[in-house]
């Protein structure tokens, strides 16, 4: 089990940018973000195969966020650039030992095995 602690939400202004990272206390394969938003289902935003450096987006964000790792210190970022009030949710990370490059796996939290407490992100208008 991977367990992951999550900061850097808060309030951010639209048009403004924000950075949340994911700090994990082992190893994984795949790291990914996702976020849910009052009254709706989790949704993915992006993933990383770690060991390749390989990242995805959802169309929402592709363009405005950016996945990345920090591998001496076992932590991914996500940079979210052009925030819009559409971003507020909680943002949440999750981990597998396992790899996949099919989209509808990597993107559906049924694969994740572990996952961080959230991080609230609010864009105000």
């Amino acid at each position: 089990q991977v367990q992951l602690v999550e900061s850097g939400g808060g309030l951010v202004q639209a048009g403004g940018s924000q950075r949340l990272s994911c700090a994990a206390s082992r190893r994984f394969t795949t790291m990914a973000w996702f976020r849910q938003a009052t009254g709706k289902e989790r949704e993915f935003v992006a993933a990383i195969i770690w060991s390749l450096d390989i990242t995805y987006y959802s169309d929402s964000v592709r363009g405005r966020f950016i996945i990345s790792r920090n591998s001496a210190r076992n932590t991914g970022d996500l940079q979210m650039n052009s925030l819009q009030s559409e971003d507020t949710a909680t943002y949440y990370c999750a981990a597998t030992p396992r790899l996949s490059r099919d989209r509808a796996t990597f993107s559906s939290p049924a694969w994740y095995d572990d996952w961080g407490q959230g991080t609230q992100v609010t864009v105000s208008s």
